[in-house]
């Protein structure tokens, strides 16, 4: 039976280890100034309900300059903030803001690739083959004797050829250029000096103003082969790359150095800077080599999040990600959803497979039964907040909120939904605006006054789901969270540290962690006998007695 590796102990300066932090996708999080989008005025003012949530940080989507090709995963400037989010002061005061609350301020840098209008790409495309400015990305001739044809066969995550041709300064057909997600995406040389130098800065510059870490987005992707041979696929997708050794553009050895000097620059402030890795891998032992000491703090656990609503599916995700996590003294991040996936709500409120899904062109058309999810969302959240390490929330996650599946097709602005011929729906439906208050949309999302609507429409049913509803009933979600994470932070079992099975009929979940504490997670059809104890401490919906109904959890002091 497989035993989680015991981490070292640790010190009190390594909060990260033990964290639970809260993903603020803020394009949808709270709307300050009426215009319809989330901003930094509304995170300000919604921080007292990430504090009375009892997370240790925020995680804050791209907040930078952009075009929004990618809801802002296309960058122009990495040391600015966007109009319409706000400004650098204001940007500052939040960071401030959110120390006075006892929470720590997470950014997101996205360093694979920059928007098509960055002053270094438009430098590129005015200066023709060959220049100084063209070498900061990947520019290469087309094939063919027209050269016509793009350079190899790889394929962008959002659909269709990698590739895409430019005119150049005198009009004619030119040379293509890489682009692993979007066309207006460009992808940077990290074999340039100066590539590595600028974002090196960037660190510098946020970390100065007090930030206390950086969540990398696409951090495998980085490095290039030498060459970029093609791969012989007709197509790639990055949320489930090919277990292949020796890839030409996912997790190549070279991108570790980069890591390694990225800690180093993390490391030299007082209190040192931490970051997390977005890393799809489907080998945990390749995972683990990006949390090596010298190199990144963290990494979410994807393998947790794409696993079914299955025991033993669950079971093998924890002890892939521990003992692997464990040869390196590294913690497990456990997420169980994110702004690039189904909410799991919509995931676990459908049959259950043993084949991991985490989107809505793999769950298929199956209906959803929102009841039946909820009740499992919430097992699940008592389940991660249990395991040994962090945790990341999504928001909206603490008011058991689902995928919003039937979005207009008028209102969807995911890259993936253009890309796909309209056949993929993409990601749009786990960012709609939150409910935060009141009986109609906008639901407190934005004032009063708001002369705009949110920019993506709320369900009218959410106004069952909101902060405000939720706040003082004591079998909502919302105070399931609360009530869990003020128990991970007084306990000492929980948190960082070690784990054990115990052994349980099949379908049945139990997790014993020292000093006394058994978390019991029922996912069969029938009710369980909770195993001897001094209390329950909590769990995810009403005990039968001692009985554990299906799609229930409980913590339990022994």
């Amino acid at each position: 039976m497989p035993v989680a590796a015991e981490a070292p102990a640790i010190e009190p300066a390594q909060w990260w280890r033990s964290a639970v932090i809260y993903q603020v996708y803020i394009r949808s999080f709270a709307d300050g100034d009426g215009d319809g989008l989330g901003d930094i005025a509304g995170v300000r003012s919604r921080l007292g309900h990430l504090a009375a949530l009892g997370v240790d940080a925020l995680w804050i989507n791209p907040w930078y300059p952009s075009p929004m090709a990618d809801a802002g995963y296309d960058v122009v400037d990495y040391r600015a903030v966007a109009p319409e989010f706000g400004t650098l002061t204001e940007a500052e005061a939040l960071v401030e803001d959110a120390h006075r609350h006892g929470l720590r301020v997470i950014l997101d840098i996205v360093p694979n690739h920059t928007s098509d209008r960055h002053p270094w790409f438009q430098e590129a495309l005015a200066t023709g083959p060959g220049s100084a400015a063209r070498r900061r990305y990947l520019f290469r001739p087309g094939q063919g004797p027209e050269g016509d044809r793009p350079p190899n066969d790889w394929r962008s995550v959002f659909g269709g050829p990698a590739w895409t041709r430019v005119a150049e300064p005198d009009g004619s057909p030119g040379e293509w250029y890489l682009h692993l997600f979007a066309p207006q995406q460009p992808d940077l040389n990290w074999e340039h000096p100066q590539v590595r130098s600028d974002f090196e800065q960037t660190l510098r510059f946020w970390f100065d103003r007090g930030v206390d870490g950086f969540r990398i987005d696409v951090a495998t992707a980085l490095v290039k082969q030498d060459g970029l041979p093609d791969l012989g696929l007709d197509a790639e997708e990055l949320l489930a790359p090919p277990d292949r050794q020796d890839h030409p553009h996912w997790d190549r050895d070279e991108v570790h150095d980069i890591y390694r000097s990225w800690r180093a620059i993390a490391d030299s402030y007082t209190e040192p800077r931490v970051f997390v890795a977005e890393a799809w891998l489907d080998r945990p032992d390749r995972l683990a080599r990006y949390v090596r000491p010298d190199e990144l703090h963290t990494a979410f656990n994807f393998d947790f999040l794409r696993a079914p609503w299955r025991a033993a599916d669950l079971r093998a995700a924890v002890d892939r990600s521990t003992t692997h996590l464990g040869t390196v003294g590294a913690p497990a991040t456990w997420v169980l959803s994110n702004h690039d996936v189904a909410r799991h709500v919509s995931r676990y409120g459908r049959p259950q497979s043993h084949r991991p899904v985490h989107s809505l062109a793999e769950i298929g058309t199956e209906p959803v039964d929102p009841a039946l999810g909820r009740r499992r969302a919430r097992a699940a959240a008592l389940l991660m907040l249990s395991l040994p390490g962090g945790a990341y929330v999504y928001q909206g996650e603490e008011l058991g909120l689902e995928e919003v599946e039937d979005l207009p097709e008028e209102v969807l602005q995911d890259p993936v939904w253009h890309r796909s011929g309209h056949r993929d729906r993409g990601r749009d439906g786990c960012r709609v605006p939150l409910p935060w208050e009141g009986d109609a949309p906008p639901f407190g999302f934005s004032p009063a006054t708001a002369a705009k609507r949110p920019w993506l429409p709320q369900p009218d049913g959410w106004r069952r789901l909101t902060a405000a509803a939720q706040t003082g009933d004591t079998g909502s979600t919302l105070e399931l969270y609360r009530s869990a994470l003020r128990i991970r932070r007084a306990h000492p079992a929980l948190g960082d540290g070690g784990m054990r099975w115990l052994p349980a009929p099949e379908g049945v979940l139990l997790i014993a962690r020292d000093p006394g504490f058994v978390c019991a997670v029922n996912l069969s059809a029938d009710d369980f006998a909770l195993p001897a104890h001094e209390t329950s401490l909590l769990a995810s919906g009403p005990l039968r007695g001692q009985l554990l109904p299906p799609d229930t959890a409980a913590w339990l002091a022994t």
